[in-house]
C-alpha cells in the first residue's frame, strides 16, 4: 500500500489527561499546556508543509479543538475511525483505580483487557480501513487524533504489526512525519 506523506497529531494535553484519567470515547477541555501543545504543532507543520495538505481528524471534541488551533482548514474532514479506543468501564477512571481493580495489568497491557470496550484488534481493523483509504493519494494528508490510536495508525503505516504500539513513541505537541513507510519525529 502506498500511502501519500501523513502528518499525524496527537491532540493536546486535557483536563483528564492532566488528572490522570482515561477518556476514551469521552471528552474533556485543552489545558492552557494543550493548546499551546497545538499551536506547537501548527507552528511545525508551517515549516515542514508548502502546497495543499488533506487534513481529517477524530470527530472528537479534543481532536477538532487541537486542529483548529494548528492550522486546519475550514474544510477539515472529520473520520469516527480516527476517535480513540474505546474505554467501556473504564472511561473516566484513573491508572491508579484501574490499577486497584487490575493490579495484573501494568502499564500499556490494560488496553488488551478493557472491559466492555473495544479491543486493540477493532482499532487496529478501523484504522486500517482509513488508511486503506489514503492509498493512492499523492497530497500530504495531516491526521488529528489520539494517543492510542495514533500509535496503532503509525505501525501500520511503518509496516509494523500493531503490537509494536508500546514502542513507536507517543506524545503531545510533536508531529510525526510518515513517508515511505518512515517515521521522524518533528519537535
Amino acid at each position: 500500500m502506498t500511502l501519500p506523506p501523513l502528518y499525524v497529531l496527537r491532540h493536546g494535553e486535557t483536563e483528564w489527561n492532566r488528572a490522570g484519567r482515561l477518556q476514551g470515547w469521552q471528552d474533556s477541555p485543552l489545558t492552557e499546556t494543550g493548546r499551546a501543545h497545538a499551536a506547537r504543532q501548527g507552528d511545525i507543520l508551517r515549516e515542514v508543509l508548502s502546497g495543499e495538505a488533506r487534513w481529517v481528524a477524530s470527530p472528537l471534541g479534543r481532536a477538532l479543538h487541537t486542529a483548529r488551533i494548528a492550522g486546519a482548514p475550514d474544510h477539515l474532514a472529520q473520520d469516527a475511525r480516527l476517535r480513540e479506543i474505546d474505554m467501556g468501564r473504564w472511561t473516566g477512571l484513573s491508572s491508579a483505580q484501574i490499577a486497584a481493580e487490575r493490579p495484573d495489568l501494568e502499564g500499556f497491557a490494560r488496553y488488551e483487557a478493557i472491559p466492555e470496550g473495544e479491543t486493540l484488534a477493532a482499532l487496529t481493523q478501523r484504522v486500517a480501513a482509513f488508511l486503506a483509504e489514503q492509498a493512492g493519494q499523492t497530497a500530504p494528508t495531516v491526521i488529528i487524533t489520539h494517543g492510542i490510536t495514533s500509535r496503532v495508525l503509525r505501525c501500520l503505516a511503518t509496516g509494523l504489526p500493531h503490537e509494536h504500539y508500546t514502542q513507536i513513541g507517543g506524545g503531545q505537541g510533536v508531529v510525526y512525519r510518515i513517508e515511505g513507510r518512515v517515521q521522524n519525529l518533528l519537535s
